[in-house]
């Protein structure tokens, strides 16, 4: 089992103050979301195999490196995961997106599958799912496990803020599976929101109530 790598750049730390405080508009909101998912895409993407290539600069030819092995999937979880999405595309342009929808039962807690759209060639890509919040980690569990159904054997899953119940609950159901967030917050309240969290991050980065 990975430990949780949490990120604690001052650029990462800096920008999640803007992004908790609850007058930050959705605008500033979104450019927030971005800014710090590309920011987490450097840690996440280290580790992508390199191979040598010979190119030739102004002045001579020489060898390099590029990314080689496996190509990179985006799947953000609907709808507060495509927030994410153009900050690591940003790193990452080549990376095929694939979407899967879930939504959280108000009574039960529980996630429920509505949507799922993945690249045809999805088994055999490095995946990087992303969800701007980890709280009870119903829907990352189901949209990894829906995953794992389709053959993808190498993922990832990258988050702002966590909650220590649903980083407990996803590392217990997906223990190869490495975890990636700027903040472990505190717990989650009696409405399973993360505390002190954020609020809905689907809402503000669409302006919803």
């Amino acid at each position: 089992m990975s430990a949780p790598f949490i990120m604690d750049h001052p650029l990462i730390q800096h920008k999640l103050s803007f992004l908790r405080d609850k007058n930050t508009g959705s605008k500033e909101f979104r450019e927030l979301i971005c800014e710090i998912a590309m920011l987490m895409c450097y840690e996440a993407t280290r580790n992508l195999t390199l191979e040598e290539v010979e190119i030739e600069t102004p002045i001579c030819k020489t060898k390099t490196k590029v990314v080689a092995g496996k190509k990179l999937a985006l799947v953000p979880i609907l709808r507060a995961g495509l927030g994410m999405v153009d900050g690591v595309l940003k790193m990452v342009p080549a990376a095929k997106v694939g979407h899967i929808g879930l939504y959280r039962d108000p009574e039960t807690k529980e996630p429920h599958e509505y949507y799922c759209k993945l690249p045809n060639d999805i088994a055999s890509r490095d995946v990087i799912v992303l969800d701007p919040m980890l709280a009870t980690g119903g829907s990352a569990i189901d949209a990894i496990r829906m995953l794992k159904q389709k053959g993808v054997s190498a993922i990832k899953f990258m988050c702002i803020i966590a909650a220590p119940e649903g980083l407990a609950a996803l590392t217990k159901a997906h223990p190869d599976v490495q975890v990636y967030c700027a903040a472990l917050d505190q717990c989650l309240n009696e409405h399973a929101y993360i505390v002190p969290g954020l609020g809905d991050a689907g809402d503000r980065i669409f302006g919803t109530k």
